[in-house]
């Protein structure tokens, strides 16, 4: 499966259950794992870990 198709799936459901209040949780954890990702190879790390 590729990201699109996750993406599609996970908008579907949304759509159709009426749950839009998980859009934005699931956008936050999106960028946390974006921000892990990146800071653990990065000359951010310090600046990343200086925030947490």
């Amino acid at each position: 499966m590729d990201f699109v198709t996750i993406a599609r799936g996970i908008l579907r459901f949304l759509w159709k259950k009426k749950v839009w209040w998980l859009a934005p949780i699931m956008l936050l954890l999106i960028l946390v794992a974006i921000l892990i990702v990146f800071s653990q190879s990065s000359v951010l790390s310090p600046f990343v870990y200086a925030l947490f």
